[in-house]
């Protein structure tokens, strides 16, 4: 068994109590990338309708970014921004924006939240809501940003006939995408 700390309620603990939980804490985020790629997979199979599953979706969008010379930092966005699909079905623009807010640019952030929004751009008026909606965003810096990527990565990433990259490839960016913090309480600066 690994060692634990002795406290039983967190205002017990002392520096040594600490150490333990900051060696466990360190082991455990290392294979963060891991739990977050194993998460990604849970999105095959999955169409919602669409001509192609959520996975492929994520590596066509991935893939896009990729052959347009985008950043690593991006290019591990257009794979990761619908991971919230499964558990936030609801707002999973949201849910991938959290889980990826730590590790990349404020710019990148937003785009990621906010990609619901201006996808919408694309389809809401076929459900009866403001294709428009995005338009609330018009001031904010990120807004042609935010757009770009729902044109060029994200609206056009639903071909069956597309020939996108495996995830393999892949897995390094994300690997090294996750392996610190930008932004975290935890930081020590």
């Amino acid at each position: 068994m690994k060692e634990q700390a002795s406290f039983t309620a967190m205002e017990h603990g002392t520096a040594e109590d600490y150490s333990i939980i900051g060696k466990h804490h360190t082991e455990f985020s290392s294979n963060l990338y891991k739990r977050v790629l194993d998460h990604l997979e849970l999105l095959k199979g999955d169409t919602g309708g669409f001509a192609v599953d959520r996975y492929t979706h994520s590596l066509q969008s991935a893939t896009r970014a990729y052959r347009d010379g985008r950043d690593e930092e991006y290019v591990v966005c257009a794979l990761l921004h619908d991971i919230g699909d499964t558990i936030g079905s609801a707002n999973h623009a949201d849910v991938a924006a959290s889980v990826l807010e730590p590790f990349i640019s404020e710019e990148n952030h937003w785009i990621i939240k906010h990609h619901g929004i201006f996808q919408g751009y694309y389809f809401f008026e076929h459900l009866g809501l403001d294709k428009n909606l995005r338009d609330k965003y018009s001031d904010c810096p990120y807004f042609d940003a935010c757009a770009e990527f729902c044109a060029k990565y994200d609206q056009n990433s639903f071909d069956p006939d597309y020939e996108c990259m495996d995830l393999e490839s892949f897995i390094p960016m994300v690997k090294r995408l996750f392996a610190r913090p930008k932004r975290s309480i935890y930081n020590r600066d």
